[in-house]
């Protein structure tokens, strides 16, 4: 039987270059990472990606040991009811964490499990993570469709066999499965299923499997603090992040105050110039005013002046028509008085016809002709 000795794997201590702080799968990096620096698999692969916070963990441990590894990841990349859906913006940033660090020996196939599972040879994969849909039914149907991929030295591993809320059912899978198998369970994390499915595995195995008791409680313990220590790490860089927003936040605040002050003063600044105005025009308004009352009473007087002049020059007609009447009286009186004298003149003319009254008519055709 194998010893353990965890000092025969430093790749444990190795720092994650992949935590996104999205998935609870960081408290098992530091035992995922141990299990490939064990194990040794040719080909690795994993059914669900999502963040890809546990696959990047067995791509690091690969890629620091110097294994001839290949990885592969499957995964739609949509989400579940389980996982929340999203969309392509998940995979873009997998892929631009994932891609030049581990694409020489690494694969992330955007597939559903069952297409990909088709692309495998039976016999083909000897580390087999299985965390997709996590209904009993979905859990037990990825493990017997890939179970004939499995080599005889092949290892499956179930996540959130701890969990028994939200229509999670992969603990009643594993209560079953694992009784066919030697197996190991982690219970931090959500649960993590450790399934020694090939016969040899179980050698490779051997020093965790054939833990006892005591032995057992520590390794978990072990495991439990080193993947915890990155939760914390995790809740660190958060609340510095959120620090740091908060600064910035602060620091937009205080500039945004300025700004507001020193528009506040611009706008004391123009209110002030605008009173000014306000006030001068008031004050031109009402010399104006002064200046059209003062020419209103000018036109007042002469109006009334124009009044009593047109008064005067109605008194004056009034007496001309007067002095016009009395003159046409004194007219129509002299007519009145030669229309009596030439009468009076005819009857003369008709009593005598003598050479005095020859006389008299030239008298009287001289003082017509003069009155004429």
């Amino acid at each position: 039987m194998m010893t353990l000795n965890l000092l025969d794997h430093p790749v444990v201590l190795s720092t994650p270059r992949r935590l996104t702080g999205y998935s609870a799968w960081c408290e098992h990096i530091p035992f995922a990472m141990f299990l490939v620096g064990l194990l040794r698999p040719r080909t690795i692969v994993e059914l669900g990606a999502h963040y890809g916070d546990s696959f990047c963990a067995f791509c690091q441990a690969v890629d620091e040991l110097g294994l001839e590894t290949a990885c592969y990841a499957v995964d739609t990349w949509r989400g579940d009811e389980h996982a929340g859906f999203y969309g392509p913006e998940v995979l873009a940033d997998l892929r631009a964490h994932h891609d030049p660090l581990y694409g020489d020996f690494s694969r992330l196939i955007h597939s559903t499990f069952d297409e990909a599972c088709e692309h495998f040879p039976n016999g083909s994969i000897d580390l087999l993570h299985i965390d997709g849909f996590h209904s009993y039914e979905a859990v037990k149907h990825d493990f017997e469709t890939w179970q004939p991929k499995l080599s005889h030295r092949g290892v499956a591993l179930f996540h959130d066999t701890n969990v028994r809320e939200h229509g999670f059912g992969v603990y009643k899978f594993w209560a079953e499965v694992s009784e066919s198998y030697p197996h190991f369970e982690f219970h931090h994390g959500h649960g993590l299923g450790v399934l020694a499915v090939g016969q040899e595995s179980h050698e490779n195995l051997s020093a965790v499997l054939n833990l006892r008791e005591g032995e057992a409680v520590a390794f978990r313990r072990f495991f439990f603090q080193f993947g915890y220590l990155l939760t914390e790490q995790i809740a660190k860089d958060r609340a510095l992040v959120d620090a740091g927003k908060q600064n910035q936040e602060l620091t937009e605040m205080l500039a945004q105050n300025r700004e507001l002050t020193e528009l506040l003063a611009n706008k004391e600044t123009v209110l002030s110039t605008l009173r000014r105005q306000i006030e001068e025009k008031e004050r031109a308004v009402k010399e104006r005013g002064r200046v059209i009352e003062e020419k209103d009473r000018t036109i007042g007087e002469k109006a009334q002046v124009i009044e009593e002049r047109g008064q005067a020059i109605e008194e004056k007609d009034q007496a001309i028509e007067e002095k016009d009447r009395a003159i046409e009286e004194k007219d129509r009186t002299i007519e009145e008085k030669d229309r009596a004298i030439e009468t009076l003149y005819r009857q003369i003319m008709a009593i005598t016809n003598s050479r005095g009254g020859k006389l008299l008519q030239r008298w009287w055709d001289l003082r017509r002709k003069i009155s004429g």
